[in-house]
């Protein structure tokens, strides 16, 4: 465990809206006027999640079998002092004073629980992960700006519900009455097969700890869908996530003609049914294209443009609907962020063969384009489909053979094998040069 002090600034006055609250199908404060939150997602910061955070910081596979890769070449001791180094400046009092800048009011922070307690020792809470919490919340407040608490890595194996709500309870516990802290999302896209049981299950779940905190912001995924549910629990904000095939490399360009618009609209309306139906407030926590570069080949520029005219109509959709947002994502390494780590910088100059690899290989899930190893993959899809034909309709189903082979092959086994020859890339370095 690190031993490296987390400097955590005081805690700002209270908002002067006091502690949020949903009214029918309004956010509102202690005068009563509505409130719509904008901002934008945290991602790859106290959730260095497999992907998109490894198109955001530049590893494969899965942050914890990166930080024992890590620990493998540098040293327990150099290894935490760089990811604590990591930690600290992703996001600073600079990163909050731009945002508010921006006119934006909320960040959403993606945690992963690991922060917080260890599998070998559940329940026993770690204080760092708190102070982690406490720095981005209070510097973030300083500057006016509200925080979205998210469990996006939740634990797993025994036990694992109880332990997500028991950290829950924990993270109410020392956050009510917190006028900053907008509001909790208990657990990111949930989904499963049996989506009626596990709706019940995820209710039951929200039941436990909505009464101590402020408004809850449930996140569904697409392939979940609220459909099976009849009501709105108190205090819950149902969020959607608006991610448009337009905005991906396997898509068609977007040129904003008016059937591409009336598409975009059908989608949103599509997600947003259970809102009307019971009026409640709708968050949208997770949308926004990714970007090209000159990498990608010589109409990169033209590419983007598609992109910003997505993002564009994508925009003034929520505006007329009055919804809350949450794009993804504040900061990368120049694919998807609002703001990202140049290719001068010392990072991406130093990373730079092993990113294009990573890149030619199709390693990461989010966002890449497979063609570069479609004539590999597409004679074992094939063969899939025909030994076991019933692949094609395996869960989840918006899913093709092709993102199942993907997911498994390259985006697990393939980016897992890749730890060793990444973290070679840190060999020997010093201190200094861990932070320059």
């Amino acid at each position: 465990m690190s031993r490296i002090p987390i400097h955590v600034p005081p805690a700002p006055a209270p908002s002067p809206l006091g502690v949020l609250r949903l009214r029918g199908t309004e956010i509102v404060g202690s005068d009563g006027k509505p409130l719509v939150l904008r901002g934008a997602g945290l991602g790859g910061h106290l959730n260095m999640e497999n992907s998109p955070a490894s198109l955001i910081s530049g590893y494969p596979g899965h942050e914890y079998g990166m930080r024992r890769a890590l620990k493998k070449v540098l040293g327990e001791e150099k290894a935490d002092f760089f990811l604590d180094k990591f930690l600290e400046y992703f996001f600073t009092e600079k990163d909050a004073e731009f945002f508010a800048s921006l006119g934006l009011n909320c960040i959403r922070v993606p945690f992963n629980y690991r922060h917080f307690e260890d599998d070998m020792n559940p329940g026993v809470y770690n204080e760092r992960g708190f102070q982690w919490l406490d720095r981005i919340i209070n510097i973030l407040a300083s500057y006016g700006i509200y925080t979205i608490l998210d469990l996006h890595a939740a634990p797993v194996y025994i036990e694992f519900q109880n332990r997500a709500i028991a950290l829950w309870e924990e993270l109410a516990r020392r956050y009510k009455g917190n006028t900053w802290v907008a509001g909790y999302n208990p657990l990111n896209e949930p989904t499963d097969e049996d989506m009626f049981e596990f709706s019940l299950g995820m209710n039951g779940f929200k039941r436990q700890f909505t009464q101590s905190i402020p408004i809850t912001f449930c996140s569904w995924t697409v392939i979940l869908g609220l459909f099976s549910f009849k009501e709105a629990l108190p205090g819950a904000c149902y969020a959607i996530h608006d991610y448009s095939n337009f905005g991906f490399p396997s898509g068609d360009p977007y040129k904003g003609t008016p059937e591409q618009q009336a598409k975009l609209e059908r989608q949103f309306k599509r997600k947003i049914e259970f809102h009307e139906r019971v009026g409640c407030h709708i968050w949208n926590g997770e949308f926004g294209p990714v970007y090209a570069s000159p990498s990608d080949g010589p109409d990169w520029e033209s590419i983007n443009e598609d992109r910003y005219r997505l993002l564009k109509d994508q925009l003034a959709l929520y505006d007329t609907a009055k919804i809350s947002w949450s794009i993804w994502l504040y900061k990368d390494i120049g694919f998807q962020g609002m703001v990202y780590a140049g290719p001068d910088t010392a990072y991406i100059k130093h990373l730079k063969p092993f990113l294009e690899k990573k890149k030619r290989v199709a390693a990461d899930e989010w966002g890449a384009d497979v063609k570069v190893v479609k004539h590999i993959f597409d004679p074992l899809e094939e063969w899939l489909i025909k030994e076991a034909p019933g692949i094609k309709q395996r869960y989840p189903r918006m899913w093709n053979v092709s993102t199942h082979v993907g997911r498994l092959v390259r985006n697990i086994l393939l980016s897992e094998e890749l730890y060793p020859e990444y973290a070679e890339y840190f060999r020997d370095m010093s201190l200094s040069s861990l932070t320059s």
